[in-house]
């Protein structure tokens, strides 16, 4: 049986680790974990992962450093083709692809959301689903926000949420409610 590694990297927003598996020829990531106020991410990777050890290559190394990249403002495109969506449940998949086509500059809402991958009434099924992104970042959950403007949740904390929209030019009020009419789907 193969066992995972990590790497943690620096940002300004604390850090980051990203969890990882080779599988023969083929390197998956597992997990990224986001610091918050609580815990550190390298300490969310130890206490998720058992038998874990600290260990990068060239393909998490440049992964990282594209993270870093995104945090700081900067424009990157990430491809889906490392993330390992073996974990999640088909809905959770649906709506993390849906998450991934929003572009950079652009909101959506978990209703929004909802509607566009088929699920009546399911904003609530869309906000758990991103709750538990395993690969925030890449998949960019800070631009999903509640019907009402409101922020919402962030593995990374609102903090974090609310400087990555405002360095894709989202504006947000002083009550923390979106202004923008840059929406999709």
């Amino acid at each position: 049986m193969e066992y995972p590694f990590y790497a943690t990297f620096s940002s300004s927003f604390e850090s980051f680790t990203i969890v990882w598996i080779r599988r023969g020829s083929e390197l998956k990531v597992l997990r990224i974990f986001l610091s918050d106020a609580k815990l550190n991410s390298e300490v969310k990777a130890l206490e998720s992962f058992k038998h874990i050890k600290s260990k990068s290559s060239s393909l998490i190394t440049s992964l990282g450093e594209k993270i870093q990249q995104f945090i700081k403002g900067e424009t990157v495109e990430f491809d889906l083709e490392l993330v390992d969506f073996n974990s999640c449940l088909e809905v959770q998949k649906r709506v993390l692809l849906a998450e991934y086509g929003i572009p950079r500059g652009y909101i959506s809402t978990y209703k929004r959301i909802a509607t566009h991958i088929g699920i009546n009434n399911g904003a609530r099924v869309v906000g758990n689903a991103l709750a538990r992104n395993p690969f925030p970042i890449v998949i960019p959950c800070h631009r999903a926000i509640k019907t009402n403007g409101e922020l919402g949740g962030y593995q990374g904390g609102i903090k974090m949420k609310r400087r990555l929209l405002e360095m894709e030019g989202i504006k947000i009020s002083e009550r923390g409610k979106v202004i923008t009419n840059r929406f999709y789907y």
